[in-house]
């Protein structure tokens, strides 16, 4: 009697024995629901010596006959087994050499360039199975490979173009991994890689040698070196802002526990003079600054707020109406965590004119005329 289910794994190698139709194969085997396997050929079930064997053991425990239609032999005797075995070790080898063969002949296409088949790296499209160049997306590659050697950075690199609105050619955003992965993709200078070896491609090349130099040089370095090279280049959110209760300023700094990095903002008396010499000595920067920041998002909602910026701003420019000013602010309050740090560091610094903090809170005096230019910036953003 023939069976409701299907157990069919068509497209599936019979080299292995991860395929879902023998999988549910085997488990009704297991829960006695099948009595004869039938097949059109034995290497229709696996085309492996050792995988069969598997299976041999899995029929015989639970009482199933295997039956192929084509090759009438009786596995009881041992005439019949050799000859299962026999006709086994041929579907395996068979197997072998096809792959053998299909090896080569993508080495060989490789070796003369060829394009191979899968996903096209972005800034290429496959037309007439070879690569094309994407003027659009090239030109996306080429500013990440420039970009990277100014700041050495895939972090930074990978907000930059969230910001950009660049993605994959499939739309997903791109992050640090995916740059790595092309700043280290041959192809983009004219190279067909296989197996780690690279050959002259047939498709035109998207990065001077130059570039992808000096793009490597950078990467050669530590990685550990570049993020400490890039976070000393990102400006403290409140340097030159921040003074303590005895008036003296307060220095960014930062120290390494755990493999972790922690920033504070010290006082200068406390450099000076030592611990105690100031009530307040030091404070965490990642608290400090998201206080301040709190506070400048509450300003730009605020109507007086608006309405001093935009009194102040008629004084320099008098075609900016109150309306203009209320927009420009609170724009900049939901697009501020897409800014980089060095650019939230100068808005900070336009913005504010000095943060007072004691034991009993902070204090913080804003440049009215900061607000003035910071509105006329935005609405220059908004007109362009």
């Amino acid at each position: 009697m023939l069976v409701r289910d299907q157990y069919d794994d068509g497209g599936i190698s019979g080299g292995t024995l991860e395929r879902p139709g023998l999988k549910r194969l085997l488990a009704d085997i297991e829960d006695g629901l099948v009595d004869v396997v039938v097949v059109y050929k034995i290497d229709r079930l696996s085309r492996s010596l050792m995988d069969f064997s598997k299976l041999v053991e899995v029929f015989d425990r639970n009482g199933v006959t295997f039956v192929s239609v084509t090759q009438s032999f009786n596995t009881t005797t041992s005439m019949g087994r050799l000859t299962l075995n026999i006709l086994l070790s041929f579907a395996q080898f068979e197997r072998e050499v096809t792959a053998e063969r299909i090896r080569d002949k993508v080495r060989a296409s490789r070796m003369k360039g060829m394009w191979m088949g899968g996903c096209p790296p972005l800034g290429y499209e496959v037309k007439n199975r070879k690569l094309v160049e994407n003027s659009v997306d090239a030109a996306h590659v080429r500013w990440v490979f420039a970009r990277f050697i100014e700041i050495g950075s895939g972090t930074e690199l990978a907000r930059e173009l969230a910001e950009r609105g660049v993605t994959t050619s499939r739309g997903h955003r791109i992050d640090k991994k995916f740059i790595y992965r092309m700043l280290n993709n041959r192809v983009y200078i004219g190279d067909a890689v296989h197996k780690g070896t690279s050959y002259p491609g047939e498709h035109a090349a998207i990065i001077e040698r130059e570039t992808w130099d000096g793009a490597h040089a950078i990467l050669t370095e530590s990685p550990r070196k570049r993020a400490a090279n890039t976070r000393a280049d990102t400006p403290a959110l409140l340097k030159g802002l921040l003074y303590g209760p005895d008036g003296a300023a307060f220095s960014p700094t930062h120290t390494r526990k755990g493999g972790r990095l922690y920033r504070y903002y010290v006082s200068q008396t406390v450099l000076k003079h030592g611990a105690g010499s100031c009530p307040v000595s030091r404070v965490p920067a990642g608290e400090i600054e998201a206080a301040v920041i709190d506070q400048l998002r509450t300003v730009f909602r605020q109507p007086e707020i608006v309405a001093g910026t935009w009194k102040a701003a008629k004084v320099r420019f008098s075609d900016i109406t109150e309306a203009e000013a209320r927009v420009a602010l609170m724009e900049l309050d939901p697009l501020w965590d897409e800014l980089f740090p060095a650019e939230q560091a100068r808005i900070v610094g336009l913005l504010v004119e000095r943060i007072d903090i004691g034991l009993d809170g902070m204090s913080l005096q804003l440049r009215v005329d900061g607000l003035s230019k910071l509105g006329r910036e935005m609405r220059a953003k908004e007109a362009a």
